[in-house]
């Protein structure tokens, strides 16, 4: 085997194992699952570790295999949830991001929505008045050109379903952050792709 194969190989193994440690262990973050696969199968070198979308693809082939239909079922009811908080957050121009889009998520790792304002008390204030207690916290984002920047988050649990609103100014709706997964600029869907990916026109 050719020195390319073989590292094409242990990429492939460390993905399918990384993805395993994520869906066993309930890990949300890859690049913990990446180095518990690598310590695992004693390769330290990073040059053959897979990266986000390599373990992400793995995830999703291990939940098309394994669990089937009631994971399609997962997915939609997650999707359902989603769009409800959309609708409830309409006047933020709401994408859904993360792994409910992506095909992967499961009520665990939650809804994650992106919620546009130059205000972010306005979402508090529309918390408030839904009655939803929430967490807040801030996270450090990535955008293009390798500009980071920090941001509120507020975390709420809807039934068995966790919620994370990213609170983002609305000038960076054209630009928004960079996917963890593929490190594009995270657009999102919004409640209409969202709509469509459920099979509702109407």
């Amino acid at each position: 085997m050719s020195g390319r194969k073989r590292s094409h190989a242990h990429r492939q193994r460390l993905a399918y194992e990384a993805a395993r440690i994520m869906v066993n262990q309930g890990i949300r973050g890859f690049d913990r699952a990446r180095r518990k696969a690598a310590e695992r199968a004693g390769i330290g070198d990073r040059r053959l570790w897979p990266r986000n979308g390599e373990i992400q693809a793995a995830l999703l082939q291990q939940q098309r295999l394994f669990q089937g239909t009631r994971r399609e079922s997962e997915l939609t009811s997650l999707r359902r949830q989603a769009l409800a908080a959309m609708d409830a957050f309409a006047d933020f121009a709401p994408r859904l991001v993360g792994p409910v889009l992506a095909g992967s998520g499961d009520p665990t790792q939650g809804v994650r929505l992106h919620l546009f304002t130059d205000n972010p008390e306005d979402v508090v204030f529309r918390l408030l008045d839904r009655g939803i207690p929430w967490q807040e916290s801030e996270k450090v984002f990535r955008y293009g050109g390798g500009l980071r920047c920090t941001h509120p988050v507020f975390a709420f649990v809807a039934g068995d379903t966790a919620f994370e609103l990213v609170v983002l100014p609305v000038r960076v709706q054209r630009n928004p952050p960079l996917d963890a997964v593929n490190e594009r600029p995270e657009r999102g869907a919004k409640a209409a792709e969202v709509a469509h990916l459920l099979g509702d026109t109407s």
